[in-house]
């Protein structure tokens, strides 16, 4: 691999910035593909667009032979909002799954890291949590506590961003609450469609282990296939 591209794949890497890595391979040739690049070709950003959104690389026809193209995505993260039972082994699972998952709850005597080790833990509020995380497309947000002022601030936050997955842990009923006090704080029916709740797919999860299973399962649905 050429010096400068290898240099550029660090530089995206640490800003996480989507690309992909096109090979002809016929000759060799090496070229870097961004999706929002305006200059490339279109079929080319098509194709690596496609290799970013599965993760997975692919060979592909173009002029002059075929292309390999091998995606470099921003790693994926899983904020959890509220560290309680569930969330401990959702986050394991997480962190198995690829995630850099993120703890967040204000309650110190919750987010210790007895119960967490070795996992990151935020004990700021969860608005101010998320200022600090900027989440992106890359990222999936959980919330968890059935707590309004811990989950309604965080569900704010992520409807407001662009995050591929938001989940919100309740029942039908408390996902209903949920949904007249989004509204009333002024967001649009389309916009609060976004919040799978109850979260995770229906398994007849019983205990926070197989609930966790339900939700990485549905966070991985929606990655993969889309909503």
């Amino acid at each position: 691999m050429d010096a400068n591209i290898l240099q550029q794949l660090v530089r995206d890497r640490a800003e996480k910035r989507a690309v992909a890595l096109a090979t002809r391979l016929t000759d060799g040739i090496q070229k870097l593909v961004y999706p929002s690049d305006t200059q490339e070709e279109k079929w080319l950003i098509e194709a690596a667009s496609q290799v970013l959104a599965s993760d997975r690389g692919a060979i592909v026809e173009g002029p002059g032979g075929e292309w390999f193209l091998n995606p470099f995505n921003p790693p994926l993260r899983l904020i959890l909002v509220g560290a309680v039972h569930i969330a401990q082994p959702l986050s394991q699972m997480g962190r198995i799954a690829g995630y850099d998952v993120t703890v967040v709850d204000p309650r110190t005597s919750f987010a210790s890291p007895e119960r967490f080790p070795e996992m990151r833990l935020l004990t700021s509020w969860p608005d101010e949590a998320m200022a600090a995380l900027a989440p992106d497309a890359r990222t999936a947000i959980v919330t968890l506590t059935h707590d309004p002022k811990l989950d309604d601030a965080a569900l704010a936050e992520a409807l407001r961003s662009d995050v591929f997955y938001i989940g919100a842990l309740g029942s039908t009923r408390t996902h209903a609450k949920r949904v007249e006090r989004l509204t009333e704080a002024g967001f649009a029916e389309a916009e609060i469609a976004r919040i799978h709740g109850p979260v995770g797919l229906d398994i007849g999860a019983a205990n926070p282990g197989e609930i966790a299973v339900s939700i990485m399962a549905e966070i991985t649905q929606v990655l993969r296939r889309g909503a």
